[in-house]
């Protein structure tokens, strides 16, 4: 008797089977005359070599769907079991403008006219600078181009990078190793991937090097490859340091530079890598600029009031 045994890498078994082993048990009815066993991270299968290699194609379409989605209902299984062929099943004409399925069902796609304007630039250049107050989702819809590009196979990993600069605080007086010093400054950028992939898949992604969450520091001597790479806080980039993150870039990568003018934690006198980087590039091919503003905030309502309080005190002085 023939026989395939597959395992289920970086995606939930629990979540994948279903509850009380649905989808499996769906499998089973549609392929009756295999012997079908699940099995910790393992799919196993008896029987005809024909009807095995059927059942592995379309097991390996389910778990494209799951990959894509983060999620796999009966309806979905007897779709996919049923069609002819992928575009069949294919849900993204019904999503619209989605980037990404996220976990729990969560739809993250842009909300804001800027927005839908910083995913078009971001398509049509391989380097972006998405500049705006905060809570205007810079960074968010950044991580999610970054999710799609990387589930659509566009890119082989993700880099998400961002200067350590203090903020009123003092990085030599926190507790801890030098990862659990810098890891508070990763933070906003933890949680975006934490909406958009599911736990197991993440950490994954993580251990294996596909996802990189670094300080800009660590950038120097590298070339980025088949990389989406995001430089958050741009702001905090020194002349050196905003000339170094820019030359990393490597073929097929796509760069997007996120930062708030307006924010700027640098010592004094020290003019911001962004600030000049905006002057430099303003005219180059290939790069494209979005200026997101106050009516972007997506954050509570107050955020935009608090913006717009401390304008109006900055301007007076």
């Amino acid at each position: 008797m023939n026989e395939i045994i597959i395992e289920l890498e970086e995606v939930s078994p629990k979540e994948f089977f279903g509850a009380q082993n649905a989808n499996i048990e769906l499998l089973k009815k549609y392929y009756p005359k295999l012997k079908i066993v699940a099995r910790g991270n393992k799919i196993m299968a008896y029987g005809d070599e024909d009807l095995l290699e059927e059942f592995d194609k379309r097991l390996n379409m389910l778990m494209e769907h799951f990959a894509k989605y983060n999620k796999l209902d009966e309806n979905v299984v007897e779709r996919i079991l049923t069609s002819e062929s992928k575009e069949d099943y294919s849900t993204s004409k019904s999503s619209g403008d989605v980037l990404v399925h996220g976990v729990n069902g969560r739809l993250i796609k842009a909300q804001t006219a800027n927005q839908r304007k910083l995913v078009e630039l971001m398509r049509k250049n391989d380097m972006v600078f998405a500049i705006g107050p905060a809570g205007t989702g810079k960074t968010y819809m950044g991580v999610a181009l970054a999710v799609q590009a990387l589930k659509n196979k566009e890119v082989k990993r993700i880099i998400l990078t961002r200067p350590a600069v203090e903020a009123g605080e003092n990085l030599g007086f926190l507790p801890g190793d030098l990862k659990e010093k810098l890891d508070p400054y990763m933070q906003p950028l933890y949680d975006a991937l934490r909406d958009m992939i599911a736990p197991e898949k993440l950490a994954h992604y993580i251990e294996n090097g596909t996802i990189q969450i670094a300080p800009l520091a660590f950038m120097r001597g590298r070339t980025l490859d088949h990389a989406f790479v995001i430089l958050d806080e741009g702001q905090n980039t020194t002349h050196a340091q905003m000339k170094m993150f820019l030359t990393r870039m490597g073929k097929d990568a796509k760069f997007l530079l996120t930062g708030d003018p307006g924010q700027i934690d640098l010592p004094r006198r020290t003019i911001s890598g962004l600030k000049e980087a905006l002057l430099i590039l303003k005219n180059v091919e290939g790069v494209g600029m979005i200026f997101l503003d106050d009516k972007d905030v997506i954050r509570h309502k107050l955020v935009k009031k608090v913006i717009e309080a401390y304008r109006s005190i900055e301007n007076i002085d």
